[in-house]
Parts: structure tokens; sequence; C-alpha cells
């Protein structure tokens, strides 16, 4: 159930400048990391090769891919905030996305997000939300983003 329930452009609007909430914590596991592997054709050895990671990577093991990490937002989010009173909803795309720090296979994850801007358009609104991905116990982020979506009436 997601944290936060708005409905309507007004609604939307009236979240400007407010954090979300955050989604549950979810585990990263090897198996997920080769299947994105497999889907994207990334198969170098620091994503799906445990034992060379473990010896030869800075990480200490294998880590996920960014783009996993990123690609983990459409499931997380809807944990964040429900937003109700449109027809549909479409991913317009992202501002800006950095991975500051790894994901390593076998460590849980959540995003959190802040309503950066809702800004009306034909037919609805656009949205700007700052979501940041944590590592449980991680000092830094493992990904910051604007990411950008738009709902329609």
């Amino acid at each position: 159930m997601a944290q936060t329930t708005v409905e309507g452009v007004e609604g939307v609007q009236s979240l400007v400048g407010q954090h979300l909430g955050h989604s549950d914590w979810v585990t990263i596991t090897q198996e997920q990391v080769n299947r994105f592997a497999d889907a994207t054709g990334d198969h170098q050895w620091i994503h799906v090769d445990p034992e060379r990671a473990a010896k030869e990577s800075p990480f200490g093991g294998p880590i996920a891919h960014g783009y996993l990490t990123l690609s983990l937002l459409p499931s997380l989010i809807p944990q964040i905030v429900d937003i109700t009173g449109f027809r549909m909803g479409v991913n317009y795309g992202t501002e800006k996305v950095r991975f500051p720090s790894p994901v390593p296979v076998g460590s849980r994850v959540r995003a959190g997000a802040t309503l950066a801007s809702a800004t009306p358009v034909e037919g609805g609104v656009a949205m700007n939300l700052d979501v940041t991905v944590e590592v449980e116990g991680a000092s830094k982020p493992a990904m910051v983003a604007t990411v950008v979506y738009r709902r329609y009436l």
C-alpha cells in the first residue's frame, strides 16, 4: 500500500516539495542480476561472476548493474505514492541519473521520493520526482535520479 495517496491535478500540485515516503526493502539476488544481464547483454564479470568478483573486484563480490537499480523504480514508486483521478500515466523519462555507490548482490534497497514539481500540461500534469535508492546500512545512496511522469485526465 502506498504511503501517500493523492487525487487529480490539484492534489498532485499540493504535494510539491514534500517527501512522499519510502518503498519496502527489496533484496537484490544474483539470479535477478543474471536475468538483467541476459536482458541487456551486459555480462560484465563484476555483475555475473561471483567468484571472480570476490577475488578481483574492489567491491568484494558481485554488484547489481546501475540500470538494474533504475529499472526497479516502476515497482517501487507505486509503493510510495498512489495517484488517482487520471485515466492513464506514462513514464516520460529522466532528467538526471547518478549511481554514487554500488549495490552488492544480496543487499537490500529501497526508494524514497520527493515531488520536485507538478506542471500542468495539455490534458494533465507533468511530475518530476526526486528519487533516492539507498542500500540498507550504506552511507551513500546507490542511485539518485529525477524521473518524469505524466498523468492524463
